[in-house]
C-alpha cells in the first residue's frame, strides 16, 4: 500500500477548512489565495444551481451571496483525499451548512458532498474545481427575525443596495 505524504494531506485539509472559514466570514481577500485563476465551481441545491468559471467570477458570486444581511455556517468533515500525482489531488468532503438570509427571510439548512480537485503550484495546494450536490435541503420561511446577539457578516459582509 502506497501511503500519501502526510504533509500534503494536511495542507489540503487546511485549504478546505480555510475555504469554509473565509466564506462564513466574507474574507474575500484571503479566499482569493485559495483558488487557481482558472478555477470553477458547480453547486447543486434543491432550490438552486450555481456555476462559475474563473476565480474573479467565483469571488464576486461569493461576496454577493455572503452579504451583510446573511448569517452562514459551513462545516466540512470526513475528508477522503486522494493524491493523483505529486501536484494533483481529489477530495470528497461531507458538508453540513446553515444559512439565514435576513433580506429574503429564509433559512436554508442542509448537507452535501463536496467533490473537489486540487493542484499544487509553487508549493501551495489550491482549489481548481469545487462542486457539490445536496443530500438534503430544507428551506424554511422566517416569520420573525431571531434575536441575533452576534452577527459577523453585518459588519464584514458586502452591503447590498436598498431593497
Amino acid at each position: 500500500m502506497n501511503i500519501p505524504p502526510y504533509e500534503d494531506l494536511e495542507a489540503i485539509k487546511r485549504l478546505k477548512y480555510r475555504y469554509c472559514r473565509c466564506i462564513d466570514t466574507a474574507n474575500i481577500t484571503e479566499l482569493k489565495e485559495l483558488f487557481t485563476e482558472d478555477a470553477s465551481v458547480r453547486y447543486v441545491g434543491g432550490s438552486y444551481l450555481w456555476e462559475a468559471k474563473g476565480r474573479d467570477q467565483i469571488l464576486e458570486g461569493i461576496a454577493y451571496s455572503f452579504h451583510a444581511e446573511a448569517i452562514a455556517f459551513h462545516h466540512v468533515n470526513h475528508p477522503e483525499i486522494d493524491l493523483v500525482s505529486p501536484t494533483e489531488a481529489t477530495g470528497v468532503w461531507y458538508l453540513k451548512d446553515w444559512f439565514l438570509n435576513l433580506r429574503e427571510k429564509i433559512i436554508t439548512d442542509g448537507s452535501s458532498l463536496y467533490r473537489d480537485r486540487y493542484v499544487k503550484r509553487d508549493g501551495q495546494w489550491l482549489i481548481q474545481h469545487a462542486s457539490y450536490e445536496r443530500i438534503f435541503e430544507i428551506v424554511t420561511p422566517v416569520k420573525e427575525t431571531p434575536n441575533i446577539t452576534a452577527h459577523w457578516l453585518a459588519k464584514h459582509g458586502r452591503k447590498l443596495p436598498a431593497a
